[in-house]
């Protein structure tokens, strides 16, 4: 299947990498700014990629089944809408879009096209957490969940000194909730799903979230998300129940290796991601579902990001940040 990619930030070459592994995986356009030619003219060099566009309608007009998104949060629903218009399928980077409307519009129209759109969120592929998602019994009754995805941003000092870049622009979709613990958010809810009640506690400057604690409640334990670029502190994982625990050092994002133990004193340490690209699992899989129609499965991964973009809406709306 031919692929086009959108969008010139630091993700992409990850994205390229990950895609060379996958057989069924050709990329072969590349659409940018002016300004991004010099960097897809090196990527389109070192990846074999033939064209290379700074109008995205005349990408659209290849002859390419897919098209990759990455291009700054606030503009995911304009491109993947046009994409989709175009009778493509869409792989969206994350956070999927602005809102819970956009998003139901999106997946929307993908069915009515019978197209296929897909969040590009890396952990709900890994092996590393489908085995604990097939074995999270083994810990008896959940307890407590705690994420913590803390990472200083430089940007942050910019943001301090009066600059305002994406990252940290409310009129963007920036802000720690959407960049990071999205991550932490999706990990929690492909687990145990849809929360019955959260609450969402954040230093907000300059009308965005620099960092926060996100609470999530079910019936019969607590989780706690956190999510910051003005500070920092070691990344961890941890679900703990009344029969064992288990934690990782890993951003939730990556989760290469964790450690599962029991509470009576028993640890084995796990890392079946193969040390594989950590998009190499979400790329095969969207592209196994796209060549087999599976329509079925879609609608799951679909369900899921819906329920993790409510979750940021209300959130959001909670310490008044404005959802565009």
């Amino acid at each position: 299947m031919k692929l086009g990619i959108v969008g010139a930030g630091t993700i992409v070459p990850d994205f390229l990498n990950a895609a060379k592994e996958i057989q069924d995986i050709e990329v072969v356009s590349i659409s940018g700014q002016e300004s991004d030619l010099k960097i897809m003219k090196k990527l389109a060099e070192e990846n074999t990629i033939n064209n290379i566009y700074t109008n995205y309608s005349d990408m659209l007009k290849d002859d390419i089944e897919i098209v990759y998104v990455a291009v700054p949060n606030s503009l995911h629903y304009k491109f993947a809408m046009e994409a989709l218009e175009a009778g493509k399928n869409v792989i969206l980077e994350k956070p999927f879009v602005s809102s819970y409307k956009e998003a139901k519009e999106l997946i929307g129209f993908a069915n009515e096209k019978k197209l296929f759109i897909f969040e590009a969120i890396s952990n709900q592929y890994l092996p590393n957490y489908l085995n604990i998602k097939d074995t999270l019994k083994v810990l008896g009754d959940i307890k407590i969940v705690q994420l913590n995805y803390s990472q200083y941003s430089r940007r942050y000092d910019l943001f301090k000194e009066g600059k305002v870049l994406p990252v940290f622009d409310p009129k963007k979709s920036g802000g720690a909730l959407m960049d990071l613990n999205v991550y932490n958010i999706h990990f929690i809810l492909g687990l145990f799903g849809k929360p019955d009640k959260i609450q969402y506690i954040a230093n907000v400057e300059r009308n965005i979230d620099t960092s926060g604690i996100l609470t999530l409640e079910y019936p019969t334990f607590k989780c706690v998300s956190i999510g910051a670029k003005d500070c920092k502190a070691p990344v961890t994982i941890n679900i703990q129940g009344d029969k064992g625990f288990i934690h990782s050092d890993e951003p939730a994002n990556v989760f290469n290796n964790f450690i599962k133990g029991s509470n009576l004193g028993e640890i084995k340490h796990y890392n079946l991601n193969s040390n594989k690209n950590r998009l190499f699992y979400e790329i095969k899989e969207f592209a196994r579902v796209i060549k087999e129609k599976d329509y079925e499965v879609v609608a799951e991964y679909n369900n899921h990001t819906l329920n993790v973009i409510e979750i940021l809406d209300e959130a959001r709306k909670q310490v008044g940040i404005e959802i565009i």
